[in-house]
């Protein structure tokens, strides 16, 4: 019995063994080059895609009419409680691997590999999914000037028909396949060169964002306002989905996913303490704007019954006569659409260093190229995964899951800020987060509320993504933790 009691113990502490807070990241190997601007830069490049130039439109005709503007402001509120939090445990417990080694700091081990496993299931299926939205934009541009791909080159052997549900597969979804080999060519080459390379994409969607207000505030009708909340503030249509301004935040938080991708970037960023929460919450806050301003002007310009459409800022253009802009903004879609890959496949590649370097994922992950300073294997090795991902699985069932991972990260980050409070209370924070138990508690009463309205198949195929994690985890991240060698 007494064995027992101690193989039970040991068990147990296997589980809850933590790292120490301000792990130092240093012995990574990676370069240190990323500027609070540059990551901020980041933020933006990862948040401003499909959510600014698909889900205003998508969100207003579905859920919330030109209340749109509150939903936006609903989800932003929520991340902004998780970006606190995240900013905070960035500059006070440090460590790569983003949530993951917070968790470790705060929670042990155990929890540690199930938010790192969650959230390679987030950038992993998250860039593959957005592969495929910049794959269909970019072959419209090239059946513009007459250079269309066949459809057997556009779709993967298993899509099927939106309208009919049948199979309607060819075989590869060639641009989706292709433009994660160039990005992975890209992040083989350097972090700053990434960053450089999102920094000029970021600016031409600002630019295509500054057209459209510039154009569209002209085209204004007040009538498109009213009724301002058509479907109140939660309802459901007759075949119980739900409706109004709750249900268009759930929609809208999508736009919000790829900001906590910053904090990756602890090895990297220069002055981390403070370079990463200048980073997470500038690109938070300015993204916010832009997102209640675009959304303003798109429902005014348009009414919201029209816009359920793939292209909703373009088509807005489109209907008010101005053509010319339309295209300008579809250009910005496409280069919207590449930085958020980017960052998202950057993110990946930097949980698995960290999970790698503790022990919990093979030491080939870890490895890092001595000429570039950047992890060319385990990029190769993400990069061939969602390739063959966006190229031939449809991916619009899985794509759910990226926000109920997301919003699970999310959930975790807020409760590490109260647990440290308690458990470190005099830990040195550079950044300290306001009333930092309140917050943090809203954080995750409001990240929690926007996880219970998903699709029951979303939780159950989150569950098994996490029963695959844990077998992984018990067979061998217990193993070879580097914690558990340590005396």
């Amino acid at each position: 019995m007494t064995e027992n009691k101690m193989a039970h113990s040991s068990f147990l502490n296997a589980l809850l063994r933590k790292k120490a807070v301000m792990d130092d990241v240093d012995n990574i190997g990676l370069k240190r080059c990323l500027s609070a601007f540059d990551l901020t830069l980041m933020g933006i490049g990862a948040i401003i895609g499909t959510g600014i130039f698909v889900l205003t439109g998508v969100a207003a005709a579905t859920t919330s009419g030109p209340a749109v503007i509150i939903s936006f402001i609903l989800a932003g509120l929520a991340c902004a409680f998780a970006a606190l939090a995240y900013a905070e445990l960035a500059a006070s417990v440090g460590g790569a691997g983003s949530a993951y080694g917070y968790s470790y700091a705060a929670f042990g081990e155990f929890i540690a590999w199930i938010i790192g496993w969650d959230l390679i299931l987030e950038y992993g299926v998250a860039t593959a999914a957005v592969a495929n939205g910049w794959a269909g934009y970019f072959n419209n541009a090239l059946h513009a000037i007459g250079l269309g791909l066949p459809d057997y080159l556009t779709k993967g052997p298993f899509a099927v028909n939106a309208v009919t549900g049948l199979p309607d597969g060819g075989i590869v979804n060639l641009p989706a396949f292709s433009i994660i080999f160039v990005l992975m060519l890209m992040l083989i080459v350097g972090v700053k060169e990434s960053a450089k390379l999102n920094t000029a994409m970021v600016f031409v969607k600002l630019l295509a964002i500054v057209i459209f207000l510039s154009v569209g505030i002209f085209h204004i009708n007040p009538e498109n306002w009213s009724p301002f909340i058509p479907f109140g503030w939660f309802s459901h249509d007759e075949l119980g989905k739900p409706l109004g301004i709750f249900a268009g935040a759930s929609v809208v938080f999508f736009a919000y996913v790829g900001f906590d991708a910053v904090s990756t970037a602890t090895a990297e960023a220069n002055k981390p303490q403070r370079d990463i929460p200048i980073g997470i919450l500038a690109s938070l806050i300015f993204c916010t704007l832009i997102y209640i301003i675009v959304s303003g002007v798109l429902t005014g310009m348009v009414s919201y019954k029209e816009l359920n459409v793939s292209s909703p800022v373009a088509f807005g253009l489109e209907r008010v006569g101005v053509s010319w802009a339309s295209a300008l903004v579809a250009t910005g879609v496409i280069a919207g659409l590449t930085t958020v890959m980017l960052v998202l496949y950057y993110a990946l590649t930097r949980i698995l260093t960290a999970m790698s370097r503790d022990g919990l994922v093979s030491p080939f992950f870890a490895t890092v190229n001595s000429k570039t300073k950047t992890p060319v294997k385990n990029t190769v090795i993400c990069g061939l995964i969602m390739a063959v991902m966006a190229g031939f699985i449809p991916l619009n069932a899985l794509a759910e899951l990226v926000n109920i991972g997301t919003l699970t990260a999310f959930v975790l980050v807020c409760i590490g800020v109260i647990v440290l409070r308690y458990t470190h209370p005099d830990l040195p924070r550079p950044f300290k987060m306001p009333y930092g138990i309140v917050l943090s508690s809203l954080g995750v009463i409001s990240c929690a509320a926007l996880i219970i309205p998903l699709p029951w198949q979303t939780h159950l195929r989150f569950v098994l993504w996490l029963a695959v994690g844990l077998v992984i985890y018990f067979l061998y991240g217990i193993r070879k933790s580097k914690l558990r060698q340590q005396p």
